[in-house]
């Protein structure tokens, strides 16, 4: 199995995105998967498509055990300094896109903005009692930074998700309490109220995050 894995997903590689066709079978669509896993740890570099072709050469020389054509060891420090300049670049851009995006998600009708800088925009009223900390909850949602990217996505899963309320940022923390069942809303997250200032993954520090949120369910103790 290993080794058709490797030799489809070496076979992809080489095809031009034009020609790939949609996923049919459980090991194509698993194979689709693998390749936007890495496609997640590869959007901090923002690379550019000619850029692209030297990673998918890398990719094919190491899955098909050819000899490396640039010295690994020498190169290791040089890929993390690059990750790491280009995080902090975005990092610097998605500041300023930030900036301008709260201040007119703060104007729209019906936003609220909090003492610690959380937008609420309510977008359906749910009916029943809100959610205190103590509670459980079950959502809908959808995140994403303020250039689109998404980060995370129920939808995409295929099931709503469930926790603590107390166990999420404070930013989930005051914005849901502001919810009631059935209730859909959006946040906008500033970085103090959300992963803060150092990077996560592939999210750049001082990010601020935005979320759709579906309000289904609260789960009293």
């Amino acid at each position: 199995m290993r080794n058709a894995i490797i030799t489809a997903l070496v076979a992809l590689l080489a095809m031009p995105a034009f020609a790939a066709e949609a996923p049919k079978t459980e090991d194509q669509k698993t194979l689709y998967t693998v390749g936007q896993i890495m496609a997640q740890s590869l959007n901090v570099l923002s690379l550019t498509p000619d850029e692209f072709e030297f990673v998918k050469q890398g990719i094919v020389d190491s899955v098909m055990r050819q000899k490396p054509q640039v010295n690994l060891n020498a190169y290791k420090q040089k890929a993390q300094d690059m990750a790491a300049a280009r995080r902090d670049a975005r990092g610097e851009k998605l500041l300023a896109l930030a900036k301008d995006y709260t201040e007119k998600a703060a104007k729209e009708q019906g936003a609220v903005t909090t003492a610690t800088g959380v937008i609420y925009q309510s977008l359906l009223e749910g009916k029943g009692d809100s959610p205190t900390e103590s509670d459980k909850v079950k959502v809908n949602y959808t995140g994403t930074l303020v250039d689109g990217t998404l980060l995370d996505s129920t939808e995409e899963r295929g099931k709503p998700s469930e926790f603590p309320l107390a166990g999420t940022m404070k930013c989930w923390v005051e914005g849901i309490k502001m919810m009631k069942p059935g209730g859909k809303a959006k946040l906008v997250c500033p970085p103090n109220t959300a992963l803060g200032t150092k990077p996560s993954g592939t999210t750049p520090g001082n990010a601020t995050l935005l979320f759709d949120v579906e309000l289904l369910e609260v789960i009293k103790k």
